[in-house]
């Protein structure tokens, strides 16, 4: 799930962006997946925009 929500994203964030990024990932991966699926809330400090694209999962192949 992190590695194609980062292929998807990553090439029009800013540095910022990329920083944010790089702090989410060094968080348990059950709990940003809990956070995307909306099974717990999503800390502030990763609340926004970021956090809003991923939960969407639309970067998620899922075959048919």
């Amino acid at each position: 799930m992190i590695g194609c929500f980062f292929d998807r994203h990553h090439a029009t964030w800013n540095a910022a962006e990329i920083d944010l990024f790089e702090r989410l990932v060094e968080e348990d991966d059950v709990d940003i997946m809990a956070w995307a699926l909306g099974t717990q809330p999503v800390p502030a400090e990763y609340a926004g925009a970021m956090m809003d694209a991923m939960v969407l999962l639309d970067y998620v192949d899922i075959p048919r």
